[in-house]
Formats: C-alpha cells, structure tokens, sequence
C-alpha cells in the first residue's frame, strides 16, 4: 500500500469517527450549560439596576429564554442546519460574526505557541538524548521541569514584569500597538512583538513535556536494531540520529501535541486575559461571567471542531511518518 492510500485512508477513518462524536459534544454542551445558575437576563438587568419581574421576563421573551430547554434545543440545531449559531443578547450581533472577528487572534496565538512548543521541545529532547547523563542533560532536564511545574499564567505575569515593565523591550498587552498608524516592516514588528510574550508563556508548560518525551523516545530508539545496522553501514552519527533515531521518536510527540491541542485552547483562556489578547478564549471566558450562552455554546463547538482537526493531521503525520502503522 502506497503512503499516499495510507494517508486517504487515515483521513476517511478519522472523518466518520468524528461525525457521531460531534453530535454527542452538541447535546452535552447545551444541557450542561442550561444546569448553570442566571442566564442573560438576569446579568444585563442587574447592571441596568432594572432588575424587576416585569423587565425580567421581557428581556427572557426577547432572547427566546422563556420556552422550555427542549424547544430551545430544537431551535438551536434548527439555527445550525441553517449555519447559524444563533445571536449574542449582550453583543447585540450575530454569534458567528462575533466569533470570526476573534478566531483570527486565536488560531494566530494557539499555532505560534505550537509552533514554538514543537520546534524548541524537540530541540531541547534531541541535545539531552545527544549528550544524556552529562552536563548539559542535566541542565536542560532542571529547566524542564520548572517549566512544567510552574503555573502558566505565572509566567506571563513574571515576563510582563521582566520583559516590559523592568526592560521596556515587549509590550505587556493586547495584540497591536492602539492608535498606532504602522506600515511595512513597522507594522510586522509591531504584531510580532505583542505576540511574543502570550504565546511563549502559553508554550513553556509544553515545551517542557515534548522535550521530557523526545529525548526518552530517542533513547529507546537508540537501541534498535535498525540504529545499530546503520551504524554497522557506515552513516555518520548526524545522520542516524536525524534520520532514523529522530523520525521514530517524533511519533509519540506528535501523539502528545494531536491530544494536547484542546489544552492548549483550554490554556488560551488564561494567557488572553492576562495578555488582554483579543481571543476566543477571552471571548468565552466573557461570556460566562455574564451567561452569555449563545456566544459559549458557538465557542465550544467550534473548539470542538478544532480539536477534531487537530486529531486528523495526527492521524495523517503518523501515517507518513511510520509505514508500519496499520490504517482500516
């Protein structure tokens, strides 16, 4: 079998398991929000200081809240079949237009932080497998491990003290410079560097477990017997770790990133506030505080379509990476 039927058939295989798993998301996310206590209503009433039962029950009429939770599901999946998420009482706009002017930010903060988290862990595992038990393996490991016990949000405060406010280098917050009216390499620099901060405190705690995970991957692979074959051919100590022990060590890390991607969403939600990055996960984390259900519920369904996406391009690098990964 060709890698590239391998690779359509993970994609078709990951695609059917993800409709049924999709559906059963839509039902728990909508109950299980309804069991939350206050809705809209009771929110916006009580910053209006209007909060009587005649206000109170025009604003639950006006925002659908007061038919029962069945037909509020049913008007929901009816809202979907017509590719709408419904509309944010509190925005006073359309879910989906609310969420795609804040998904940009998101999708740019959570792929720089994978990136980074990717392409530093590796890094880190491959020079601590290369020179394991000695000086430098046992620095990296120490630094590591303080980066995954220490709290996320933690970090970012503690760059925002160190990189902003003591040094003046990075901006401490949002994701451009407000009232700025930048151009060219300006503007570039600018984006670049309200970027830096968020998503370098969203990647330490993951840095830190790819780097854990690649060097002890590489160190069970060093002792295969393919690695020793090459060796036994001649291939120079670059090459073997690059090409055949390093290869195989990827297939648990990228494992870990494919199931991590939801916790880096979940991450997300912290990092925004304290960065003030304008986000979905400052959006959703709004929208609790004040039971904005809608706007939670397209939130959840779109991270949920994320994550699912994310476990397909698992699928499919697993797949190209090892031709010994059985796909039905």
């Amino acid at each position: 079998m060709s890698n590239g039927t391998r690779v359509l058939k993970a994609l078709r295989r990951s695609t059917l398991q993800a409709i049924p798993t999709l559906g059963v998301i839509l039902v728990l996310n909508f109950f299980l929000l309804r069991l939350a206590p206050g809705d809209a209503a009771e929110v916006m009433a009580g910053e209006q200081g209007v909060a009587t039962e005649e206000s109170m029950a025009a604003m639950r009429k006006l925002f659908g809240l007061d038919i029962p939770v069945l037909d509020q599901f049913v008007a929901y999946i009816n809202n979907l079949l017509h590719f709408s998420l419904g509309y944010s009482p509190r925005y006073g706009m359309q879910v989906e237009d609310l969420i795609a002017q804040r998904l940009p930010g998101s999708i740019l903060l959570m792929g720089v932080a994978l990136v980074f988290a990717l392409g530093i862990g590796i890094f880190i595992g491959t020079v601590m497998a290369r020179y394991v038990g000695r000086l430098p393996d046992r620095i990296l490991s120490v630094v590591s491990l303080v980066f995954y016990s220490v709290p996320g949000f933690w970090i970012g405060l503690m760059m925002v003290v160190l990189f902003s406010v003591t040094l003046g280098w990075l901006p401490s917050g949002s994701d451009q410079t407000i009232g700025a009216d930048y151009s060219g390499l300006e503007w570039l620099w600018d984006r670049v560097s309200h970027l830096i901060l968020p998503a370098l405190s969203l990647s330490l705690v993951f840095i830190a477990i790819y780097a854990r995970l690649t060097r002890a991957s590489m160190l069970e692979s060093q002792g295969q017997d393919y690695v020793r074959t090459a060796a036994a051919k001649g291939l120079s100590p670059r090459a073997i770790t690059f090409r055949h022990v390093l290869r195989n060590a990827l297939l648990p890390v990228t494992t870990m990133a494919g199931l991590h991607f939801g916790t880096l969403l979940g991450g997300a939600v912290v990092v925004e506030t304290v960065f003030s990055w304008p986000g979905l996960g400052r959006l959703a984390f709004e929208s609790i505080m004040r039971r904005d259900f809608n706007v939670l519920l397209g939130i959840l369904l779109l991270s949920s379509i994320l994550v699912m996406i994310a476990n397909v391009i698992t699928d499919l690098v697993q797949a190209w990476l090892d031709p010994r990964i059985e796909v039905r």
